[in-house]
């Protein structure tokens, strides 16, 4: 009776872990878990089946407890489960706006294997180094600048911009993708910006454009083909991506992605995500100096959706659908603006997907959105 007693207790825990897999989160804290469990739910999955070790028939509450625990391990799959389709329409859909295969990628590489789930990320041979590209305010503003060991001719360039609500996060976040990248044959350069409340738009979008006059200026010395670019950003730095892609008016700039970003700062504002969750009018204030009624101009000039018929730049959009954060009709309305000027654009939306999935490069959200992006960069450079 103990035993299957403690077996319940254990059955609960899982379960009420494996729900953060398939629903939204209800605070902050458990949107954070929610990322582990819908990238890393297969690591759950066995655990919860250790309800199936011998003596859960003989009472009642062992019958319950198996019941949760396999129910568990059923939801803590579904991401992956669901990935399965995603990844297939994601590949068709590339095919459809005639995105090319990327240099040295094997052919017909599957963009979503399971097995590619339970293996450890292994950094290349990838040199890294840091340096200040700009001085402004007091502040120092670096970048890190990834590249392959012992290549010496011009590489195309992809410019990687870090979320944090315009007021923190670091360029050092994420990093794997940036190795991953830089292996494959492109100049990775990971860059910092001034932040909110400190420093409103557009310095953010300043700092990224001098950021990328100053790897153009030097582009001889550090290996850089400056004639081909590309801005990856994630959250806020997805914003400020497309923003310096849509206005910076740069020939060089041949394309933009933009993880799980804001798009339409007034839509935003009447949109607004759980405060339990996250603060986005207070965020939204320091960012850009007040409300809507207050600074209607502002939050007109900060909007990519604004910019989507004169921008004209190539576009990858991802974006996990149950984002308690940023809604993934930001990424949806601008795809739409997009594609109905004409623009090429490309939106993967992920079901079970929240802000910031993509942390693990080998996750369901990791693996789908790594391979949108080789195919978009070998595309567009």
């Amino acid at each position: 009776m103990r035993t299957n007693s403690l077996r319940l207790g254990f059955a609960i825990v899982v379960f009420l872990a494996s729900l953060l897999a398939v629903f939204r989160a209800p605070t902050n804290t458990l949107w954070i878990a929610s990322v582990v469990l819908t990238e890393r739910g297969h690591y759950l999955a066995p655990v919860a089946l250790l309800v199936l070790l011998p003596g859960w028939r003989r009472t009642r509450l062992g019958i319950v407890a198996v019941a949760l625990g396999v129910t568990a391990a059923i939801f803590a799959l579904s991401p992956a489960l669901r990935a399965r389709s995603v990844a297939e329409q994601t590949r068709l859909a590339i095919g459809s706006v005639q995105l090319a295969p990327s240099p040295g990628a094997p052919p017909h590489r599957s963009p979503f294997k399971m097995r590619a789930l339970f293996r450890k990320h292994v950094a290349p041979d990838v040199g890294q180094r840091t340096m200040t590209y700009a001085q402004k305010d007091g502040n120092r503003l670096d970048l890190d600048l990834y590249r392959r060991s012992g290549q010496r001719a011009p590489e195309p360039l992809v410019v990687i911009i870090h979320g944090g609500s315009w007021s923190g996060g670091t360029r050092s976040d994420l990093p794997a993708l940036n190795s991953y990248l830089a292996a494959r044959g492109y100049v990775v350069a990971s860059t910092s910006y001034r932040f909110a409340p400190m420093h409103r738009y557009p310095s953010q979008t300043e700092d990224i454009d001098d950021a990328i006059d100053f790897l153009k200026t030097n582009a001889n010395r550090l290996g850089i083909d400056s004639t081909r670019i590309v801005l990856v950003g994630r959250s806020a730095g997805g914003q400020l991506a497309l923003m310096s892609a849509y206005t910076k008016r740069d020939a060089a700039i041949r394309g933009v992605v933009a993880f799980y970003a804001p798009t339409d700062m007034n839509w935003g504002w009447e949109h607004p995500s759980d405060p339990r969750v996250y603060d986005s009018f207070a965020t939204l204030r320091n960012f850009l100096g007040g409300s809507p009624t207050e600074n209607a101009a502002i939050y007109r000039a900060a909007s990519p959706l604004g910019f989507a018929a004169s921008g004209a730049i190539p576009t990858l959009l991802i974006h996990g659908s149950r984002d308690e954060l940023v809604a993934s009709r930001q990424s949806a309305r601008l795809d739409s603006a997009l594609r109905h000027n004409r623009t090429r654009s490309l939106f993967i939306e992920m079901p079970w997907a929240t802000h910031g999935c993509d942390y693990f490069i080998n996750g369901p959200c990791g693996q789908i959105s790594t391979y949108a992006i080789e195919r978009f960069l070998a595309s567009v450079l």
